[in-house]
């Protein structure tokens, strides 16, 4: 059986403790699908088949976990199963024969997990770049980055495993340029700022992240108040980092929650979290030339606005 992926993760002293079949079913679901497709009988499948390697030794799913042990894992490409092409619409905004930019809706998960094979913007993409094929892989063919589920707006896709090294390195070098356009909950007073706050999984619980000062990553947003309303702020923010859910954490730690983001205390509002990536912009990987796209707010959170 081919082997597709391999993740290695240690364990902090926020996760000790917990079952080490519970622990890869958070977070393999965080890895890829952040909706939680993956089921713990996969991991324990995976396990039980000596695909996970606890500090270099075969382990049981139900093996309690201690700060500092290693985990190897080997994501194996499901026998019987394949990420099938639909003919899914997509909104392209920039096209050649290197990489693709799209626009994604709020409600479409980026790419396919355990569990959860089709309807995603893999699957579309899939049909649309049949001639030639996205880079190889079963979860997430050409993906660079991702937005949440519920989260609109532009992604860009390479066509190849040599434009998608390139793209990564420049996320990983944050010379990337992403602004998003979101809806907060109350009245934000000052006209801009920086929100320079550490994120980490959060302690209590552990399908949300939180600002956390001793297990936290580096996480910088900058944030700058379009318009103000009653009881609510329509702000651009932009990203210096990238970590899973950001702009929603650092949001609600400043007492501005997401209007529509019920996991982070914003609930009501526009039916999903208030948020849109507007604007991306990146070198190109082969011309080297600035290439900047934006994406017009979308229709339900303009109708917000304007109702």
């Amino acid at each position: 059986m081919a082997v597709i992926s391999k993740l290695t993760f240690t364990v902090t002293s926020a996760d000790a403790g917990e079952r080490l079949d519970r622990y890869l079913t958070r977070r393999l679901t965080n890895e890829s699908v952040p909706q939680g497709s993956i089921s713990r009988s996969y991991i324990q499948r995976l396990i039980t088949g000596n695909n996970v390697l606890l500090n270099d030794k075969p382990t049981k799913s139900h093996h309690i976990l201690h700060e500092g042990d290693r985990i190897d894992i080997e994501l194996p490409e499901p026998e019987g199963i394949n990420i099938l092409p639909e003919d899914i619409p997509l909104d392209i905004v920039f096209e050649d024969e290197y990489i693709i930019v799209v626009n994604k809706p709020a409600g479409i998960v980026v790419h396919p997990a355990p569990g959860h094979y089709s309807g995603t913007l893999v699957n579309a993409l899939l049909y649309h770049c049949s001639n030639p094929p996205l880079p190889k892989g079963v979860f997430r063919p050409g993906i660079v980055h991702r937005i949440d589920k519920d989260t609109s707006g532009l992604l860009v896709v390479a066509k190849d495993e040599g434009i998608l090294r390139i793209l990564a390195k420049q996320f990983k070098k944050r010379t990337i340029k992403r602004k998003y356009i979101a809806l907060a909950k109350g009245v934000i007073q000052l006209d801009e700022g920086d929100i320079k706050l550490p994120i980490g999984r959060d302690k209590r619980n552990r399908q949300k992240m939180a600002v956390t000062y001793t297990l936290g990553k580096e996480a910088i947003t900058h944030y700058k108040v379009l318009k103000r309303f009653k009881d609510w702020t329509m702000v651009e923010l932009t990203l210096g980092t990238g970590r899973t859910h950001q702009i929603r954490v650092h949001m609600a730690y400043i007492g501005h929650p997401l209007l529509g983001d019920s996991r982070y205390g914003g609930a009501g509002g526009t039916g999903r979290q208030a948020l849109h990536a507007r604007t991306l912009g990146f070198y190109h990987p082969v011309t080297q030339e600035y290439m900047e796209f934006s994406s017009p707010i979308p229709r339900d959170i303009e109708e917000f606005i304007s109702g």
